[in-house]
């Protein structure tokens, strides 16, 4: 499966997902890009997930347009120790069957 990781993800998330071909937003050079830019990108280069930190993207971005599934790690803070916490949320996650939306892990 084909991860991104939003910019506002530290980049050593990366390698809690290693059984997965993961990328950083900074990775691609798309850094500044609009969510729904960010979207269509993509789909382009045929990403299955984008894993973020932005709690209003859900709220924001009529994802009936889009084949992506967005994870938003919900923590108090965006800093590795805390999400590192979710990861083996996320891996479950991604180890079931995914629809095109938005999926909060707490």
């Amino acid at each position: 499966m084909r991860l991104l990781l939003d910019e506002n993800l530290p980049k050593r998330l990366k390698a809690d997902f290693s059984s997965h071909e993961v990328f950083t937003v900074s990775d691609r050079g798309w850094n500044g890009i609009k969510n729904g830019e960010l979207l269509d990108l993509m789909i382009q280069h045929r990403f299955d997930v984008l894993l973020t930190f932005d709690k209003n993207l859900q709220h924001q971005q009529n994802f009936s347009k889009y084949t992506i599934t967005v994870i938003v790690l919900s923590a108090s803070i965006n800093t590795y120790y805390e999400l590192t916490k979710l990861s083996a949320k996320v891996l479950k996650c991604l180890s079931g069957d995914l629809n095109p939306g938005a999926i909060v892990i707490k």
